[in-house]
């Protein structure tokens, strides 16, 4: 899907092969060649625009028909799989009610009470407690990857990311181009072939995890089920483990389109170069000395914020510039003002070890508070972790997306498993939720 597109809009634009390809056959040349003269080269020229050929459409045409038999062999599949996973719970719950009858039989009526509540955890523990029936929502399988340090500007530098140019210019979204290959990008990330200076031995570099959302008049509901992984230690922690409080954490993003980039990246506009373990990070004395430190909290280090907040961005690092921009705040009315606006980013999370919810959003910096908001329940069934969360689409307050019919909602989620913290987790890609809204790739039905 990424060369279709790349190559439709060479067509377009005016570009030729080498504007993408240069290089190819021997080394990377990007980082040989300055800012400027990668723009130069690989800037489109008009009198290069061609009619799109008939025959490269007849095959971008077979090759759609190809990919859609697959997906529908795909979803036949996943439906005859979910419906035998749907038989076996039913004679699963059927059998235990069965043994609670047995035993309340051969007992009394005096253990009748401790019964019933015997009874009634295979549904808890089934994640049951919204009353939510979750055969009747889509399903959408979402392979979150292993980010490693590509932050935004690393998105928007060409030198790093061959597809800045049509991310900026043309308005694409990662999505269209990143969607179906996800897994091979967390696989070079992880293994430190791209883009990671500390690679963890052995952690795995992608998370396939089934998406399901729901709603009712007050209520957004979502669902998220994956396969859990053995425990890797981490060699340059002690104990091997970042969080050992928390094997597990699930936090998702909420904004509008008038949040720039959210369009087209999701969260990954609150993600710099100068965050915490990122390239660029400022040491500690540098943070606690600064005018910001005054402004916003910094004793952990610069945590997520969106470009909005600050007077500039560095992103291309020209002249040995750090990328990024924690110390260019903007005022605390502007501030206050682009929350007002709408410019932020929801941010709501789980805390495996307590069970703990968390609500905040992100602006110039990322705010976190308890989470009445959100309701969340966790468990595992073997070794598959199922997550199920409630939240009211509307809560009145700051900080807060409110969710409406007829929408679609910038949407993005993040795991860190295997007692992960910080930047190594895994992320998805920005997707679109919206309310029975078919255009949408996360469909809240109603319930």
């Amino acid at each position: 899907p990424r060369a279709r597109k790349q190559h439709l809009n060479a067509f377009e634009t005016g570009q030729t092969c080498i504007d993408c390809h240069k290089g190819i056959a021997h080394k990377s040349v990007r980082k040989l060649l300055t800012d400027e003269e990668l723009e130069n080269l690989e800037a489109p020229n008009p009198a290069f625009i061609r009619k799109v050929p008939e025959m490269y459409k007849a095959g971008l045409k077979e090759v759609e028909a190809m990919d859609a038999e697959k997906a529908a062999k795909e979803k036949a599949e996943k439906e005859k799989a979910r419906e035998a996973a749907k038989a076996a719970k039913e004679a699963e719950k059927k059998r235990i009610e069965a043994a609670v009858a047995a035993a309340l039989a051969t007992q009394g009526a005096g253990a009748a009470s401790g019964g019933e509540a015997a009874a009634a955890s295979p549904a808890a523990a089934a994640g049951e407690g919204f009353g939510v029936n979750w055969d009747n929502a889509p399903e959408r399988e979402i392979t979150l990857f292993y980010p490693s340090q590509t932050s935004i500007e690393w998105v928007l530098n060409g030198r790093d990311h061959g597809g800045a140019r049509p991310f900026v210019k043309g308005g694409d979204r990662c999505f269209t181009c990143h969607d179906k290959e996800t897994a091979d990008m967390g696989k070079k990330m992880v293994t430190g072939e791209k883009a990671e200076e500390t690679p963890i031995p052995g952690k795995r570099g992608s998370i396939p995890v089934k998406v399901q959302a729901a709603h009712d008049a007050d209520n957004l509901y979502l669902r998220f089920e994956w396969e859990g992984t053995d425990h890797v230690p981490v060699p340059f922690v002690e104990g091997g483990k970042m969080d050992p409080e928390n094997p597990m954490k699930i936090a998702f993003m909420l904004a509008t389109d008038d949040v720039e980039f959210a369009d087209r990246a999701g969260c990954w506009g609150t993600c710099h170069h100068d965050a915490r373990n990122m390239p660029h990070a400022p040491d500690q004395a540098t943070l606690d000395a600064s005018e910001a430190a005054k402004v916003i909290d910094l004793k952990n280090g610069v945590t997520k914020y969106l470009k909005e907040s600050r007077t500039k961005i560095e992103v291309k690092g020209r002249r040995g510039k750090k990328r990024g921009g924690w110390d260019k705040l903007k005022s605390p009315e502007e501030i206050s003002e682009l929350l007002k606006s709408g410019i932020f980013m929801d941010l709501m999370r789980y805390k495996s070890g307590k069970g703990e919810t968390e609500n905040g959003y992100v602006l110039e910096q990322r705010h976190m508070s308890g989470g009445g908001e959100l309701l969340a329940n966790a468990h595992k069934e073997g070794n598959t972790w199922v997550v199920e969360m409630k939240r009211a689409l509307k809560t009145g307050k700051p900080g807060d997306v409110d969710i409406e019919p007829g929408k679609l909602y910038n949407f993005g989620f993040a795991i860190h498993d295997d007692y992960s913290n910080g930047r190594f987790h895994h992320v998805s890609l920005g997707y679109k939720l919206g309310l029975d809204n078919g255009e949408a790739e996360i469909n809240a039905v109603g319930k």
